[in-house]
């Protein structure tokens, strides 16, 4: 098994790269990313060589040169084991040959056998892919380069090692240089990385066009990531026109359209949260996720980071669903399942505390083997929230597994850290209808896990039919499979391919209607007449990284929102006490004293709680917002009395104005 990235002989031992130079085309919610990577053989003998490359898991490679002295080589597609049978002849007759070919094990995995390499002698390798970016929870639409290949664990029935090195940061001997072009329907306004930027270039007085770059002197030691804003929720539709070499009628020889859509559902539908399903929490805790989740200042262990996302978790379900917690390594422990209640989140909150990185490698296969032979419960539909960093060498087979479950399964998954698998986070999510999250850098995991629930909560979509109008003389025939899934606030992209007069793709008249149904009941969601940008589409690329992180931190003491969190009840309500008044900043005496007299105690502490979320932590609203509907619900079911006179004194010992409306009562 190959366990690095880049140009390796076939011991898999590095040959030196010289250089890397990354040109990436945004349009809309698509890039194209070109790559040239420059390499050198330092030995005295020939080398036969072989480059490994990861790929987000939804690329398409659209080329792929390689070049030897003066001799360039341009692939073309074949069957596998044709290429390979032509592949070898041409290496025994002492021909210079590429072959380049998918990872029998991971999809976001490439091979590339370069042939031999005569000493002395440089090789030029270019890499063009196209690529959807990704949308963040904030709204930013995410493209990532790895540096190198995470160590991919394999289980041990196939022989793999679950240990191997990776390249320590600031170790790597030469740098990247990256430009971006971005093109988009609406302004653009502004672009961000993980990795310093020369400032942001626009080439119109729209700002509908940009360009940016590394900042030179970049060490290509870890992920880049770029992230650009623009109106991200308006739709578009973005057309690649023809390819005027091509024969008419073919996929290249007629226009394509991508549609981007943010489907509105109405409020009443949307305001009622279900209350039941069989919430399993899937958890990684092999020895990578003691790692760091980020190498900067006051970073945490990923472990740490996903005890702390447990917690917000546990403490958002709705009564009357089930839950489970499975941790998973070289082996796996289940916890459950079990009802929620008062007494099993307790139960739960104190085995969370406990979860170490301690089981070894990561293997995913055996612990959904075992989710998937358990019975569903009656009318609790399951849903699987997977936590990993994505170091797994057999996705193939756990994507195929839960394609097969997917009817009676739903799962959301959760990349954490540096360099973890697109392939294996977004084929989860895509083949068992949810959605996928990448924490990586300085990102919070609970805002993106928090969103994942409410997708979770949402009411089923199902029925859902599209129809398109267009003007006579032009045909559109789908080229996406059928969108199984809807929800909220989360992106969709539709991909057709588009016959007859073209000159009317923009016309006015063409428009894109989507029905769905809602509990058996139509809803007419989107209608749209689209903002039409007409391109031609050029080709990309990526590479994918690990590095040695430093030593875990100290535990830092319990952020404060955190600490309210963990004090609320199942029910939802919260007790006066100490710690309560604690987090208020406030002594347990403070607090008591302006209880208005007919106000039970646990009432009154459940107000303070919420002025404080709403006086104080409104920036992480998408964290908290279901405790908070918890908190409400129950207040309505105590029918207090002098709940708008408990509002008022709240605000005056916390120093806020949070109005009634605004807490939901």
């Amino acid at each position: 098994m190959v366990n690095c990235c880049g140009l390796i002989t076939v011991k898999n031992e590095p040959v030196p790269l010289k250089s890397i130079a990354v040109e990436v085309i945004v349009k809309g919610h698509v890039a194209t990313v070109s790559s040239t990577l420059q390499y050198e053989n330092q030995e005295e003998s020939p080398l036969e060589a072989i480059f490994v490359f990861p790929l987000p898991g939804e690329a398409a490679i659209c080329r792929f040169s390689a070049k030897i002295g003066q001799t360039e080589v341009v692939a073309e597609v074949q069957e596998k084991q044709k290429a390979r049978d032509q592949y070898d002849d041409a290496l025994s007759s002492g021909q210079q040959a590429f072959l380049l070919e998918e990872s029998d094990e991971s999809p976001d995995v490439f091979k590339l056998s370069v042939g031999s390499l005569p000493p002395g002698e440089k090789a030029s390798v270019s890499l063009d892919y196209v690529t959807e970016l990704a949308v963040q929870a904030d709204d930013g639409l995410r493209l990532c380069l790895p540096a190198v290949l995470n160590p991919r664990y394999q289980p041990q029935d196939r022989g793999g090692s679950a240990q191997v090195s990776s390249v320590p940061a600031g170790s790597v001997p030469y740098s990247l240089s990256l430009s971006a072009s971005v093109s988009s329907p609406h302004p653009i306004c502004r672009v961000e990385s993980n990795c310093p930027l020369d400032p942001l270039n626009y080439l119109n007085t729209e700002k509908t066009q940009a360009t940016v770059s590394l900042a030179a002197g970049h060490q290509f030691d870890r992920d880049v990531e770029l992230l650009y804003y623009q109106d991200t929720h308006q739709p578009t539709a973005i057309v690649e026109a023809a390819q005027t070499s091509a024969k008419p009628g073919s996929l290249m020889g007629d226009p394509v359209v991508m549609l981007s859509m943010y489907p509105e559902f109405p409020n009443d539908v949307m305001s009622s949260m279900t209350s039941h399903g069989e919430f399993l929490f899937v958890v990684d805790r092999s020895g990578s996720m003691s790692c760091l989740i980020h190498s900067g200042p006051g970073a945490q262990d990923r472990i740490g980071s996903a005890r702390d996302t447990l917690l917000l978790l546990l403490k958002s379900l709705p009564i009357g669903c089930y839950f489970n917690i499975i941790g998973f390594g070289s082996s796996y422990e289940s916890f459950f399942p079990v009802k929620y209640s008062q007494k099993t989140m307790d139960e739960a909150l104190q085995k969370v505390k406990g979860i170490r990185a301690d089981l070894g490698g990561t293997e995913i296969l055996q612990p959904l083997k075992h989710i998937y032979s358990q019975p569903c419960l009656p009318d609790q539909p399951r849903q699987l929230f997977l936590f990993t960093d994505g170091e797994v060498g057999n996705t193939k087979e756990v994507l195929d597994l839960v394609k097969a479950n997917s009817g009676s399964h739903r799962c959301f998954s959760f990349g954490i850290g540096e360099g973890a698998s697109s392939a294996l986070i977004s084929g989860v999510a895509k083949q068992g209808g949810g959605h996928a999250q990448f924490i990586t850098g300085q990102d919070r995991m609970q805002p993106k896990v928090m969103q994942s629930l409410r997708f979770a909560l949402q009411p089923a979509v199902v029925d859902i039919s599209v129809k398109w109008n267009v003007p006579k003389g032009v045909s559109v025939t789908p080229l996406s499979p059928p969108i199984r899934v809807i929800f909220q606030g989360q992106r969709a992209l539709l991909y057709a391919q588009v016959t007859g007069e073209v000159r009317a793709l923009t016309s006015p008249v063409m428009s894109v209607n989507i029905f769905i149904t809602l509990f058996l009941v139509t809803v007419h969601v989107f209608h749209s007449t689209p903002y039409f940008l007409v391109f031609s589409l050029s080709p990309s690329l990526r590479c994918q990284t690990c590095f040695v992180c430093p030593a875990p931190a100290s535990n830092p003491a319990m952020d404060p929102l955190l600490q309210l969190i963990s004090l609320q009840k199942a029910s939802g309500s919260w007790v006066l006490e100490a710690p309560l008044a604690e987090v208020l900043g406030k002594t347990e005496e403070e607090v008591a004293k302006p209880k208005p007299a007919p106000v039970d105690q646990e009432v009154w502490a459940t107000v303070l709680a919420l002025v404080w979320l709403y006086g104080f932590k409104m920036e992480a609203q998408e964290e908290w917002q279901f405790l908070a509907m918890k908190a409400v619900s129950w207040i309505q079911a105590q029918k207090a009395a002098s709940v708008s006179e408990c509002i008022q004194a709240g605000n005056t010992l916390l120093g806020c104005q949070v109005q009634k409306e605004t807490l939901g009562l």
